[in-house]
């Protein structure tokens, strides 16, 4: 199966090293012409950033019976761009016993994203 590439162009910045290249994607009769990288790993996130964004996903999530009334969570890995308001609804409607540790998963698999949600920080029991 062929890839579909979307139309147009973009201009990104670069996350990938502290360098922060600003990189041109432009989508030529399907071919990505990749401008103003530094690196093979700039060009590689600016055609990711191109073809499907990504982000780690940083949030809150209730807590019962804990210290505090929330603790900060964020997903394990990038999940796609567009998915993300599905996610916060999602986290929004759970609400999560203490005490916790950090790096615990909290929602595994959140909604069929092979991405599970995880804790930031520990939280005792009151």
């Amino acid at each position: 199966m062929t890839e579909v590439l979307p139309e147009g162009e973009k201009t990104v910045r670069c996350i990938v090293c502290p360098t922060g290249c600003e990189i041109h994607v432009k989508n030529v009769n399907g071919e990505l012409i990749v401008e103003g990288h530094t690196c093979k790993r700039g060009e590689e996130y600016a055609k990711e950033e191109f073809i499907s964004p990504k982000r780690i996903l940083t949030t809150t999530m209730r807590v019962k019976n804990g210290l505090l009334p929330l603790v900060p969570v964020r997903t394990n890995v990038p999940i796609p761009k567009e998915k993300l308001d599905d996610v916060l609804r999602e986290i929004a409607t759970l609400e999560i016993e203490a005490p916790l540790i950090m790096g615990q998963v909290l929602v595994k698999d959140v909604l069929g994203l092979d991405a599970s949600v995880i804790a930031s920080r520990d939280l005792a029991k009151i």
